[in-house]
């Protein structure tokens, strides 16, 4: 295994789950650009920078860590409202998003955030309160990149631009809103679509069974626990 510690912190309203992955200090995970064997001890990933920046920044200063990279698996209001604070408190960090889901950042995102929470039933009052403008994407992702130790994987189904993040040296995949323990994500908000999504669940479910899924809410699961569900 790559030595990589991952954590979780479970956040906000709606309860999802913001992983860090500290990497291993050789340098071979750091910031593109970085010379080869560079030490780069004390760099990270967060992934899905739910609400509570504070609570996220909190734990990385105990850690001793600050980001290289800031990924999000998609780009719901839930998983990424802690967004602007994360990156003005770790401007070199580079934020990446599945291209499909850029329209969550940047400019004009506020509406696009108020439409989809209104359309999962909640309140745009809600989003209006928390929000700060959000910051571009500083990489476009595409299927099968690699952004540091991370594999891209494209999901669509609960947004266009859903992706997973599969670390190989830990066999770890971290699935977003795609792939639940027993379940899967919702498809009824702006851009779901139940054929995509169990597409991608098809693709999923046909990797190795030993890899452990951690998924953007609830517990963690496996690929060959998932197999045995049957949940669609």
């Amino acid at each position: 295994m790559g030595n990589y510690r991952i954590d979780r912190l479970v956040l906000g309203a709606i309860a999802t789950n913001c992983w860090i992955v500290a990497y291993p200090p050789d340098g071979k995970d750091g910031p593109e650009g970085a010379s080869a064997g560079e030490i780069i001890a004390g760099l990270c990933a967060v992934i899905d920078p739910a609400e509570q920046a504070g609570l996220i920044i909190a734990h990385l200063n105990r850690r001793r860590l600050r980001p290289a990279h800031i990924l999000l698996t998609h780009g719901h209001f839930d998983h990424l409202a802690a967004l602007p604070d994360l990156a003005g408190a770790y401007p070199e960090a580079l934020i990446a998003v599945h291209r499909e889901d850029a329209r969550y950042l940047g400019g004009g995102a506020l509406e696009v955030h108020r439409e989809s929470f209104s359309a999962a039933g909640g309140s745009a009052a809600y989003v209006d309160g928390l929000w700060k403008a959000m910051p571009a994407p500083s990489r476009l992702l595409e299927d099968g990149d690699r952004i540091g130790p991370f594999t891209v994987l494209s999901l669509p189904g609960h947004t266009p631009g859903s992706a997973g993040f599969y670390l190989p040296e830990e066999n770890t995949l971290f699935s977003g809103d795609t792939l639940f323990q027993g379940d899967c994500g919702r498809v009824d908000l702006p851009g779901g679509e139940q054929g995509k999504i169990e597409e991608s669940l098809k693709r999923l479910l046909a990797m190795d069974g030993g890899i452990r899924v951690l998924p953007g809410h609830g517990p963690d699961t496996s690929i060959a626990a998932e197999r045995e569900t049957r949940f669609f």
